[in-house]
């Protein structure tokens, strides 16, 4: 490259942690350009309205907040509000759904009544107590190091001052450490969840992704807590694409990227072509090496493909179904997380159903209701109606069953799959409460990984553009230059990675937009 930089720095992508890394650029004085595809930034953390006339604005891929730092927030001056629910979860037993455990963190007596009931141990909600309580000293210790340069694996041991819960962990697997600490099978599979969110694992898994993906879900935030945005994932876009123009950043749309070359070139789709001091990555780190390959890197990179393992249904309701348990109202079990058949026995035989003949049957899931926490975010008429929303996440779905089919017979399906699990657990089927818009549609949609793949670009469908890595360094790990110390390194010393695929990045966290933007400011200030 001979011709002299147009900025300091060049964005390619728009996502949500583009947005962050532009935002703090360009408070720093430097120059940055943000360059979206799509016609709108934000990525998967958008808010949309999927039926025509219909005023529901719909989280419609990523939906709750918990790894974004109250630091960022205050930094950047976002004009966020997010809501902390009442309900954690509820989870009928799927072998009789008259029953179903309440986790409502505003009355413990409650909670321990439902584990009773619904196990026959009266013993069950204080190991899932004391489970929540071992594991805040790890969140407290780990997610302030989240927006600093990457800590040592034995300083952070050290620091945590626990080396069974270390081992726990970090060590040995996810499944060794449910038996431990809880005794019934439905305890264990309202743990074990937080381990398989886009993840295909299992309770017992050698490579300890499951471990990696439940790390990142009990640390948020140092508590944990998954909280609703107010005005849905949309409004924290929305503040981020603000703070970022304010700043003076540059954000453009419908600019397509073709092709990155090492030493920061970016050419556009119709020839327009940028330079950077430094390019950063908000796309996956599959696109990025195809735009390097593209601009004539020769990289030899065998990495493993990303792969998603999830289907996400989202629903307009007339009203909230009924329920088998007549002691749990509906607007307190659809207001947290709602478990569907997620034993651990069953989480772990969906993992080999998908492995040797597809769907599992029954898909697990859960499903949550963002109206009752935020009902701004359906029109007058709606909510005078009484309508509610559902989103309904189900997991144990590789990317590979639905990537070698026709898109849409593949939707069917999962979307059949995902109702015929609900209806199991419900009093009545899903169907008679969903609500038709004036043409008479049903408001009920199915994305899956391959819809995540055309629609938003990421490969596989895999919402953490990657397998989650710890959020520490190793031993051996070399921290030599910015980009290494914050988590942010591509084999191209001028090319670093700022979305979901960077190190501590995945989920609507922001982490990976902030950690490249410190980098680079290092990097550019000498």
């Amino acid at each position: 490259m001979s011709e002299p930089c147009t900025h300091d720095v060049v964005i390619v992508g728009g996502g949500h942690n583009a947005l962050v890394a532009a935002a703090y650029l360009a408070r720093a004085g430097r120059s940055v350009v943000v360059l979206e595809r799509l016609d709108h930034v934000g990525g998967a953390a958008v808010s949309e309205t999927p039926w025509a006339g219909v005023e529901a604005r719909l989280s419609r891929y990523s939906y709750l907040v918990s790894l974004l730092p109250r630091s960022i927030i205050d930094d950047l001056g976002l004009r966020i509000a997010l809501r902390r629910r009442r309900y954690s979860s509820y989870t009928p037993d799927p072998t009789d759904p008259a029953r179903g455990i309440l986790v409502d963190t505003a009355d413990a007596a409650a909670t321990a009544a439902s584990f009773e009931r619904t196990t026959g141990d009266r013993d069950e909600a204080d190991r899932y107590a004391r489970f929540g309580e071992r594991l805040a000293p790890l969140a407290r210790a780990l997610f302030p190091t989240m927006t600093e340069p990457l800590v040592r694996e034995e300083s952070l041991r050290l620091a945590l001052g626990d080396d069974d819960l270390w081992h726990d962990v970090a060590v040995g697997p996810l499944g060794d450490l449910l038996r431990s600490a809880l005794t019934t099978d439905i305890a264990r599979g309202i743990a074990l969840t937080d381990g398989l969110i886009g993840t295909y694992s299992y309770a017992d898994d050698p490579s300890l992704r499951q471990n990696r993906c439940f790390l990142y879900h009990v640390v948020g935030g140092g508590t944990g807590d998954w909280d609703v945005p107010v005005g849905g994932m949309g409004r924290v876009t929305g503040e981020l694409e603000r703070a970022a123009r304010e700043a003076g950043a540059e954000v453009r749309t419908s600019a397509e990227v073709e092709a990155v070359t090492p030493d920061g070139e970016v050419r556009l789709a119709g020839g327009e072509a940028l330079c950077g001091q430094i390019v950063l990555s908000g796309v996956g780190p599959a696109v990025l090496r195809r735009l390097l390959r593209a601009g004539g890197a020769h990289d030899d990179d065998a990495a493993e493909p990303p792969e998603g393992a999830q289907v996400k249904v989202n629903m307009l309701l007339r009203r909230l179904p009924r329920l088998h348990d007549a002691a749990v109202a509906p607007d307190a079990a659809f207001a947290g997380t709602f478990h569907i058949n997620e034993t651990m026995t069953q989480l772990d035989a969906a993992y080999v159903a998908a492995a040797e003949t597809g769907i599992p049957s029954p898909l697990p899931a859960e499903i949550y209701c963002h109206s009752l926490t935020d009902p701004s975010i359906l029109g007058a008429q709606l909510r005078e109606e009484g309508a509610q929303t559902l989103t309904l996440f189900g997991l144990q779905v590789p990317h590979r069953l639905v990537a070698d089919r026709e898109r849409a017979t593949a939707r069917d399906e999962l979307l059949a799959a995902a109702q015929r699990s609900l209806d199991s657990v419900l009093a009545e089927p899903i169907a008679d409460c969903v609500y038709e818009a004036a043409d008479g549609t049903p408001c009920i949609e199915a994305r899956t990984t391959a819809d995540l793949e055309a629609s938003l670009g990421m490969i596989g469908g895999d919402i953490f553009h990657g397998t989650l890595s710890w959020p520490w360094a190793g031993a051996d790990e070399p921290l030599e230059t910015p980009a290494e110390r914050w988590g942010v390194a591509t084999r191209h010393p001028t090319v670093l990675l700022c979305g979901s695929g960077a190190r501590r990045g995945g989920a609507v966290s922001g982490l990976g937009g902030h950690n490249a933007a410190m980098a680079a400011l290092e990097m550019l200030n000498g």
